[in-house]
């Protein structure tokens, strides 16, 4: 195997800049580990410039939040021609409007929760708060709230009486003007990875007190994993099926996350997908890769091995 120049950009301003930088370092020290002579660039407005100078074969995103998977910095490598990992700016755009993407998943009739949207103008100017409780009554209870743009469960809202409703709104409006009302599913978190087109074991999320929010993903000993999750064969492979479909639908590749929930009657429905997966050492893709028998610089390498795969395909004619 060559060893690689590889530009590991990490960090941003988003909100989730922390744990993009945790994971930036992990990948750089596993790839480096593995021969290749790496570098960390953060999302700055040094990065064209970094990029230009530094002459980078690829670069590996482990971005996380606004900029980094909603496909602005992808649509900047794009333009500069600078191969990277990851799903496209066009796949990453799809993925990370919530709304756009349930929107392809139900006509292709994949299951995801029942949903709606609200917007903070409807909200302002056109008097839509006089309508909340149209919501509990369409979706019934409870409901989830949460911004229809962003990541880590930040602005996530339960709602099970009507006047919770407006408090959870104005929170997620402070993350996004577009809010995405969505039918509660009872049932079992589960994630499946999939890396360069073939999925990982699905992985079960269990947290110890609590929902499966911001601080239960990434502090450590907050939530037990099982991978593979706790469930039949047969759902299991459910859910493999319906995350390659959405992987197929927003047309994914080298590495990508769906989330979902597992109802009570092995139903699985599709709540988000995700195109940047975190690397921290509590992400649900590293935990899935290790079920899988790959350590960790495996994983990195089998990312960027996809996307080195691209630049090195013959040209057709």
């Amino acid at each position: 195997m060559n060893a690689t120049k590889v530009a590991v950009l990490a960090g941003g301003l988003s909100m989730e800049r922390e744990v993009s930088l945790r994971s930036g370092r992990r990948v750089a020290d596993a790839l480096g580990d593995r021969g290749h002579d790496v570098a960390r660039l953060d999302l700055d407005d040094q990065l064209v410039a970094s990029l230009a100078r530094g002459q980078y074969e690829i670069a590996y995103l482990t971005l996380h939040g606004k900029a980094g998977e909603d496909g602005a910095v992808q649509s900047l490598l794009e333009l500069l021609g600078q191969p990277y990992t990851g799903p496209d700016a066009v796949s990453s755009l799809l993925a990370w409007d919530k709304a756009v993407a349930k929107g392809l998943f139900q006509r292709a009739e994949v299951a995801t929760p029942q949903w709606m949207t609200l917007s903070s103008d409807a909200v302002r100017d056109m008097g839509a708060a006089a309508a909340l409780d149209h919501v509990l009554e369409r979706l019934g209870s409870p409901v989830v709230v949460k911004p229809s743009q962003g990541g880590a469960a930040l602005g996530v809202g339960l709602v099970s009486e009507p006047a919770q409703l407006a408090p959870a709104l104005m929170a997620a409006f402070s993350f996004h003007d577009v809010v995405l009302l969505e039918r509660f599913v009872h049932g079992t978190e589960v994630a499946v990875s999939i890396v360069a087109g073939e999925p990982l074991p699905p992985v079960e999320a269990v947290p110890r007190t609590g929902r499966y929010d911001f601080s239960a993903r990434y502090t450590h000993g907050a939530t037990e994993y099982f991978a593979p999750a706790r469930l039949d064969s047969q759902v299991l492979d459910a859910c493999v099926e319906v995350s390659a479909k959405a992987w197929d639908l927003l047309g994914c590749r080298d590495v990508s996350r769906a989330d979902l929930m597992v109802d009570g009657d092995g139903q699985p429905w599709l709540l988000e997908f995700d195109t940047c997966p975190g690397m921290t050492e509590t992400s649900l893709l590293p935990t899935a890769a290790t079920a899988a028998g790959m350590t960790f610089p495996d994983l990195c390498e089998q990312v960027l091995q996809s996307a080195m795969s691209r630049i090195h395909a013959p040209l057709r004619h």
